[in-house]
């Protein structure tokens, strides 16, 4: 049309030139190298998003892979404090290099380039999300075979500019046992299929107490639906996380590196 804008978003259906916007994947860096990249996400707040993409971080790194985690939940940033990182982070002119967990994992947080991991992120969405992007192709991240991006919870701007910029090759759902999770997961399953990324498998969180003393399992939270669930939505590989205190222990001293469990082993098996 002789007075197009070329700004699709503003004019009518009518429009014989308009055109859906393009998807446009972010380019890496050129001096990184990141083989497959993993979202861990969520419908809903609480339910451990950033224990699971440590541990399973963790257990990746135990099975001899390099790997790094991009911490993405940028107002609600947790993994250098979970992994004991106080440095800050140190860049260049054209790049930014990320920290190092005890044993190699390599971590970018906004946490590590604030003067306080106190510091309040007082920002708007399309704000967080150029910096979710600006850690994925400005961070120089050096021969990874996996990279677990830590999401912040629901369907917003930030998860939808992670599936729509960083070459996703496939999405954790975590979730707790409580019978909302079905709608709640649902979201998530759902909006990874409109994204055109497959879910490789969903971790139920705080599943049940394992008694110190008896050993038996409590389900502290009902019954767990997570079997149902996964079927609903073709959901093949599940797992399913205790609450223990041992791992909040060590999260807390920033030693989760230590923990023992092999909860994830047959996950971590399945995203290989």
């Amino acid at each position: 049309m002789a007075n197009c804008t070329h700004d699709c978003s503003s004019c009518g259906s009518e429009c014989g030139e308009r055109s859906e916007p393009q998807i446009v994947k972010e380019p890496l860096n050129q001096f990184s190298s990141v083989k497959k990249v993993i979202g861990v996400v969520s419908g809903k707040g609480g339910v451990g998003k950033s224990m699971v993409t440590s541990l399973l971080a963790v257990t990746m790194k135990r099975k001899g892979n390099r790997v790094a985690i991009l911490d993405a939940d940028i107002t609600g940033p947790s993994i250098p404090k979970i992994f004991g990182i106080n440095k800050k982070a140190t860049a260049t002119e054209t790049a930014i290099f990320p920290e190092q967990t005890s044993t190699g994992i390599d971590v970018m947080s906004v946490n590590l380039l604030l003067n306080s991991p106190d510091d309040p992120v007082v920002w708007r969405g399309p704000v967080i999300a150029g910096v979710v992007t600006q850690f994925w192709k400005d961070v120089i991240w050096e021969d990874e075979d996996y990279m677990f991006i830590d999401m912040p919870p629901g369907t917003g701007d930030v998860p939808l500019t992670v599936f729509q910029s960083i070459p996703i090759d496939g999405i954790i759902i975590v979730t707790s046992p409580q019978e909302l999770v079905s709608m709640i997961v649902g979201k998530a399953a759902k909006m990874a299929e409109l994204m055109d990324v497959p879910v490789l498998g969903i971790v139920e969180n705080m599943s049940y107490y394992v008694c110190p003393d008896c050993s038996t399992r409590h389900k502290i939270f009902g019954d767990s639906h997570i079997e149902e669930v996964a079927a609903r939505y073709n959901i093949e590989k599940i797992a399913k996380l205790p609450l223990d205190s041992a791992l909040t222990k060590l999260a807390d001293e920033g030693k989760l590196e230590e923990f023992t469990g092999d909860w994830l082993d047959e996950l971590a098996e399945s995203i290989k």
